[in-house]
């Protein structure tokens, strides 16, 4: 049976586990908080954790693909099976790999997270369209074929990003809203939601962009980085709705303990439950 489009799913996800992605993102010092080693055993045991706490209850999981594959071949086979139980728990899994390049090597890529048959299939990959919008093409029709989500990044929380981001196009459009107009091209008339997500930090005070894609809006900066549940309003406005609010050190400062994982993440979707209420 064919899957539902991605942005089905996400709707569906974000309405009944509330608005939030929290990331998997296994860095030496968070290893060593948990009293793991930074190794392998200590990669497993940590993504086991997170995915074991989390995976039944949140609407996205985001593992971050460099902290596996630092490790090698075997960091990478513990990011395939966390992929693989993380969806047999419900949760939605979104690879944060950020890959962008042309051509056959771009196809590549989707094959990878984007083809039902590869053992990191995801329900949906970052992408960086910074080679121009049209190289996105095999990874944006790899995930019509096979019902998955594309993430691009649009406004990124990184404050260097704004060099490129902000640059102006020649017909006086900033650089991030031609990626924006283009997604929203790719999700015209697409209910209840687009496919094709923008990554847009919440870190940013005002996007100071149209937002209107008809897509999931993927917001990093939550947490650690200094933005709060109740900043979506400001930067999203109308679109708040439809934004994916993104936590990592926020809810995995919490552990090793899952119960303490799960309650940090039961109040950021409170949290912003009411900033998206009130907005």
């Amino acid at each position: 049976m064919t899957q539902e489009p991605f942005g089905a799913r996400l709707r569906h996800a974000m309405d009944t586990r509330g608005q939030l992605c929290v990331g998997i993102d296994p860095h030496a010092s968070l290893l060593s908080s948990w009293g793991l080693g930074d190794d392998v055993a200590g990669l497993e045991r940590f993504t086991r954790t997170v995915v074991e706490a989390l995976a039944d209850r949140v609407a996205v999981l985001k593992p971050q693909s460099a902290f596996f594959e630092r490790f090698g071949s075997r960091g990478v086979a513990v990011l395939e099976k966390a992929v693989e139980e993380a969806r047999a728990a419900g949760a939605l899994v979104l690879m944060d790999a950020k890959r962008g390049d042309i051509g056959s090597t771009m196809g590549a890529y989707a094959a990878t997270y984007l083809d039902k048959d590869s053992p990191l299939y995801s329900d949906a990959v970052t992408v960086s369209p910074y080679l121009g919008f049209g190289s996105l093409r095999p990874a944006l029709d790899a995930a019509a074929v096979s019902g998955s989500g594309v993430f691009v990044l649009a406004l990124t929380s990184n404050p260097e990003g704004a060099e490129v981001q902000r640059a102006t196009a020649a017909d006086g459009r900033s650089l991030a809203q031609v990626m924006l107009d283009h997604m929203a091209a790719e999700n015209q008339g697409v209910t209840p939601l687009g496919s094709v997500g923008a990554v847009v930090g919440a870190t940013l005070g005002d996007a100071r962009a149209d937002l209107a894609i008809n897509g999931p809006l993927l917001a990093p900066g939550i947490g650690a980085q200094g933005a709060t549940p109740a900043d979506l309003p400001g930067v999203f406005g109308d679109a708040v709705g439809n934004v994916v609010p993104s936590v990592s050190r926020g809810v995995l400062r919490h552990g090793p303990d899952a119960s303490g994982l799960r309650e940090a993440a039961e109040r950021f979707v409170d949290e912003v439950r009411a900033a998206v209420s009130d907005g």
